[in-house]
């Protein structure tokens, strides 16, 4: 059987291995895509990870920072010291923008910071920490910076002077980390123009512009030009003590809320990437069914090509059970060609994605069952062809 199946498949192997080569460049996307949301995930937790926070504080009734708005007053990381089982707390912001490279646009997450507080970059590949309190950056090498190198963040011009790896916002924007203040004045402080009509409308309104009110223009443009809001305190749990529990006593008694770990991965997968992984999910659904048309297709054309050569082995007493496998055996070597291309050309391309790709071993073994089973699928089209063949068409014209 095994005979008949390999002399079959010699007699047209040209047509059989460039499909195979088609259905494994279609493979190859479906692993990609699978790698694609195990990326997303993999970013998200290490986006927690590397932060060094155990807690997350953030606006009450928010799911910030990450996946929602949230802005605190920069003094309240100070009340949450005083709190039991708090080791550290340091205020964080976060801003998605576009910084101005020479003479080209890159996206990136701004993180401000404060040295050698929670949310500062585990790890450096090259370079420095942040020393001076203004002007300098840390960036992901995914950004294509490097050192020495100036990037234009709002108005200033900032140099790098640190390089890390695997630090990237939740949508895959590599993450440049600034002092806190200047990532304040760059998120939150108005630009000049600003300033100045907001003064203008606020000298024009009667309500405000009248005597008897001394200061009060004066006091209102300072507020309006401070930098007071971050958008989370990330904090540091003692030893000894639950991130649950303490998370509680932030909820209780300051009127916060407070995210730990746990919570904040439940955020970042099951509602921030829920909706990615439910479209990736319905490719690769779409991908089944179109490798099993196309396996189908294949087989059944190679199966009608021989209907006269299926009835002389009929006719000289072949079993059922015999030619069922010699199809069902192509089938599998279309697949076990088509698998071996696609994971290699998965490989081969998946570092040039944009967005990290992450190939795990186990997504290659079932995506291999899976490959072989759509084929036995698929095959059974033609099979049921087969079996109908009559003998006499051995002896007919």
């Amino acid at each position: 059987m095994i005979s008949l199946a390999g002399r079959d498949i010699l007699h047209a192997w040209g047509k059989y291995v460039f499909t195979g080569l088609g259905l494994g460049l279609l493979i190859g996307v479906t692993l990609s895509m699978a790698g694609i949301y195990r990326g997303m995930v993999d970013d998200a937790r290490v986006l927690l990870r590397n932060s060094g926070a155990d807690i997350w504080v953030v606006q009450k009734d928010t799911l910030g920072p990450y996946a929602e708005p949230s802005s605190l007053h920069d003094d309240v990381y100070r009340s949450l010291l005083g709190l039991p089982g708090v080791a550290r707390a340091a205020n964080a912001t976060y801003l998605t923008m576009q910084v101005r490279r020479g003479e080209e646009d890159v996206r990136v997450m701004v993180v401000g910071i404060t040295p050698g507080q929670p949310g500062e970059p585990a790890y450096l590949l090259a370079g420095r920490r942040l020393t001076r309190g203004h002007y300098e950056a840390i960036a992901d090498v995914k950004a294509g910076l490097a050192l020495g190198e100036k990037i234009r963040i709002r108005r200033h011009d900032y140099t790098v002077v640190g390089l890390t790896r695997r630090m990237v916002s939740s949508s895959g924007d590599p993450m440049v980390f600034i002092p806190l203040k200047d990532a304040q004045e760059a998120q939150f402080l108005k630009d000049n123009e600003a300033i100045r009509n907001d003064r203008a409308r606020t000298a024009a309104n009667p309500a405000l512009n009248r005597p008897g009110v001394p200061g009060l223009l004066e006091a209102i443009d300072a507020s309006r030009t401070e930098s007071r809001s971050v958008n989370a305190v990330l904090v540091r749990v003692a030893p000894g003590w639950s991130a649950e529990a303490v998370a509680g006593n932030i909820r209780r008694w300051k009127y916060l809320q407070a995210y730990t770990v746990a919570d904040m991965e439940d955020i970042l997968v099951a509602k921030l990437i829920a909706t990615s992984a439910r479209q990736i999910g319905m490719f690769l659904v779409i991908l089944a069914i179109v490798s099993a048309a196309i396996v189908s297709f294949i087989i059944y054309t190679m199966t009608l090509s021989k209907v006269r050569e299926i009835a002389v082995l009929k006719l000289i007493g072949t079993r059922n059970r015999t030619i069922a496998g010699m199809i069902l055996q192509q089938a599998l070597g279309l697949g076990l060609i088509a698998f071996v291309v696609g994971k290699t050309v998965a490989t081969l391309w998946a570092p040039h994605f944009p967005k990290y790709v992450l190939l795990e071993p186990g997504d290659a073994v079932r995506g291999f069952f899976a490959v072989m089973a759509i084929c036995a699928l698929a095959s059974t089209l033609a099979i049921r062809t087969a079996l109908k063949v009559d003998p006499a068409e051995a002896i007919g014209g």
